[in-house]
């Protein structure tokens, strides 16, 4: 089976899995992420795990900095529900998770060791990453 791991944003980050082993962990637009996956993993043996916002509980108080991070959260939410559809319409497996949370962020050096992924990775990649490793 082949598993995919989804942290949605302006910038995707996407990981693919195969029988425990890291094979991708990028960063990339949503668009090209789809397309990555349709031209590479057949849905008949692929699960996608994509973070989903509308999971998260929220953020309180109000303040700028507050309303910011709420309108950053309604974008990831959309494309939550465009990963929704999309899955859907093509076929493949899809289960959403919650994002992770404050403190389990890791940087380029924790990453590589736990996974053992010694290629260039951003945050995004990092996150995507970690929602498959050891699945």
């Amino acid at each position: 089976m082949i598993l995919i791991g989804i942290d949605t944003g302006v910038k995707t980050g996407i990981a693919v899995s195969i029988e425990g082993i890291l094979h991708r962990v990028e960063c990339m637009t949503i668009t090209k992420a789809m397309q990555l996956i349709i031209d590479n993993y057949p849905a008949s043996n692929t699960k996608i795990y994509i973070e989903d916002a509308r999971l998260w509980i929220g953020f309180s108080g109000k303040n700028k900095q507050t309303e910011s991070r709420r309108q950053g959260a309604g974008s990831v939410k959309r494309d939550a529900k465009i990963w929704q559809d999309w899955c859907k319409e093509n076929g493949y497996q899809a289960v959403f998770i919650k994002p992770m949370g404050k403190g389990l962020k890791k940087t380029a050096e924790e990453f590589k060791r736990i996974t053992k992924w010694a290629g260039r990775t951003n945050g995004h990649a990092r996150d995507a990453g970690l929602i498959v490793f050891r699945l």
